[in-house]
């Protein structure tokens, strides 16, 4: 493993020679500030168990004091790793600076948020114990030495050579991390908002904090380097989630979850590889459904046919093929915003044919608002989902089953976009993306590729709708809007694209992940979600343009060079290619 080697510069009174001593007496008394936040959490916050989590026992954290007794112990040890504490300085190959302050800030943010959730919810100052008065105070301490330590921000340092199991050790360990970290935020009280939102601003300020120590690079390196090995810890990861869940309603978060990001990585070949803005992708996921409800055998069905569950996710697949030729022949000669008016008035279109084939309005197909209930359950060679199955003692219900099901879905999504992405067809909608005048010029068919473009998201959208009909056992027509407080929907599934990074595998996986778990947790976002992505997505184009995973093309577009969040140069293993800065 290898990196930039470039040695620190002297941008601070903390680098070079000995450190100051207003420096050192800062940085101690932040990780004295992180301890005592941390002792605060063994004391009781308030006298009563109503507020969730019960905060009220003494020597025993619960609850968000949980977050903040995470918190104040990473700022004591990076606070440690500052002060050049031997077994520590890997913490921080970028600098400590900017990740205290982070940390710092979110042990105050989780501790204040959990004061004034107190005194809001039980309605008054007055219910706070003494321990949540002394947390309140003690985590003000970190905030206020932090921003007063000057920055000593550098590039990444030339980390000690280890062997390479303990590197792979490192990444499973990774893994293992963020599937605890995923859990804790997916079982938390559904019931009760605060928990969730605590999670939301813990795990916000520790990845900046994790971003700024240059934590994230070195990881990055590290997968990098170990390709092949990191693809089967996530597979891996991604495998053992539904067994370590306790409710079956957190399983089936995860079957939506995988569902709504794998048709939102199929729309990322329409906009982040060709772009072309479609408003009404979410129509092919319907016509998938759609499809798989008529010929499964449904009693509701105008069809009198019943396909083995492998040829109705084909026949979704073609004909959802069929609908992206036909509407996109026509229309895909437009450009911009004369392209996204036409595909936004597909979807309409298509949301109220499916109202009006009911026999009444028009010929008799799809039951009209009624939709097609009574779906039968998924059964593959005797395998029947809707039951449940015990595997080397664990055993899984319904929703552990098309969570699984879904994804090998997800797997095979992934890997037609890596390789139509790294194709000579994938390599044509970048150029098209980028300039499609250039492109047409140096000999590529624009409309050729964008059709493939739109024709391959519409199949992939076709297959994910098949299988989403079979899990939900029921098909409607308002399940397939343009904008509604319940996805999928076109504006849910562009804004995943957008949010999590457009053109990259990880970014509308992570896009639809955030998009589709909050607003559930956080239920009184529901009636307020477009108003949320627009926020989201204001805030995302001020802070980060290119996306929370960002595309490395991009990514160099919107930053200079010593400001990207990826590493300079890769090592390689496992047969993974490398790009360094001076290749980029």
């Amino acid at each position: 493993m290898t990196t930039d080697k470039t040695q620190p510069t002297a941008v601070s009174e903390a680098q070079g020679g000995a450190t100051a001593p207003r420096t050192t007496l800062l940085r101690v008394l932040t990780a004295a500030g992180g301890a005592a936040a941390v002792a605060s959490t063994f004391l009781a916050w308030t006298w009563t168990a109503e507020f969730p989590g019960d905060l009220t026992v003494y020597g025993y954290p619960g609850g968000l004091q949980l977050l903040t007794l995470v918190l104040g112990i990473a700022t004591g040890v990076f606070a440690l790793a500052a002060l050049d504490l031997k077994g520590l300085r890997w913490l921080t190959p970028s600098g400590s600076t900017q990740a205290l302050r982070m940390l710092a800030l979110g042990t105050f943010a989780v501790t204040w948020f959990t004061v004034i959730s107190i005194a809001v919810d039980l309605d008054g100052l007055v219910n706070l114990e003494p321990g949540g008065w002394i947390a309140a105070v003690v985590t003000a301490v970190p905030v206020a030495t932090t921003f007063l330590l000057p920055d000593d921000s550098r590039q990444l340092r030339r980390p000690k050579e280890l062997p390479s199991w303990a590197e792979i050790l490192i990444i499973a360990a990774v893994f293992a991390l963020g599937l605890y970290v995923v859990n804790y935020g997916i079982q938390t009280d559904a019931d009760h908002p605060e928990p969730f939102i605590g999670y939301l601003i813990a795990v916000g300020f520790a990845a900046v904090a994790l971003v700024k120590a240059g934590l994230v690079s070195r990881i990055s390196e590290l997968t990098s380097a170990y390709r092949s090995t990191t693809l089967v810890a996530a597979l891996i990861t991604a495998i053992v989630f539904p067994f370590f869940q306790d409710k079956s309603s957190f399983t089936e978060l995860g079957v939506n979850i995988a569902i709504f990001a794998t048709v939102a990585l199929g729309l990322n070949i329409v906009v982040g590889l060709a772009g072309l803005l479609d408003l009404g992708y979410v129509a092919f996921l319907g016509v998938g459904a759609y499809t798989a409800a008529l010929v499964s055998g449904s009693t509701a069905s105008t069809l009198d046919v019943r396909f083995p569950f492998w040829a109705a996710v084909i026949t979704g697949g073609v004909v959802s093929l069929i609908f992206g030729v036909v509407i996109g022949a026509p229309t895909l000669r437009l450009r911009g915003d004369y392209l996204a008016i036409v595909t936004l008035g597909f979807g309409e279109i298509f949301r109220l044919a499916m109202l009006n084939l009911d026999g009444t309005s028009g010929p008799s197909v799809t039951n009209g608002p009624d939709g097609i209930p009574n779906i039968p359950p998924l059964e593959i060679f005797g395998f029947n989902f809707n039951d449940d199955h015990s595997f080397a003692g664990l055993s899984l219900d319904s929703n552990g089953n098309y969570y699984l099901l879904m994804l090998l879905v997800t797997i095979l999504v992934v890997l037609i976009f890596s390789r139509a992405g790294n194709s000579r067809i994938g390599r044509a909608w970048v150029a098209i993306r980028e300039d499609e005048t250039a492109a047409t010029a140096m000999g590529i068919n624009g409309f050729r590729v964008k059709l493939i473009a739109f024709a391959l998201g519409a199949t992939l959208a076709g297959v994910a709708g098949a299988v989403w009909a079979h899990f939900q056992s029921t098909v409607v027509p308002e399940q397939y809007v343009f904008a509604g407080p319940v996805p999928p929907n076109s504006t849910f599934l562009v804004a995943a694209v957008i949010l999590g990074g457009m053109g990259t595998i990880g970014g509308p996986l992570l896009g639809a992940t955030l998009l589709y778990l909050i607003p559930k947790k956080l239920e009184f976002l529901q009636d307020y979600q477009l108003l949320a992505f627009g926020i989201a997505l204001i805030l995302l184009m001020r802070f980060r343009p290119e996306g929370i995973v960002p595309n490395r093309r991009q990514q160099l577009e919107y930053h200079e060079t010593g400001q990207l969040d990826v590493p300079g140069a890769t090592g390689l293993k496992d047969g993974a290619v490398g790009v360094t800065k001076a290749e980029a």
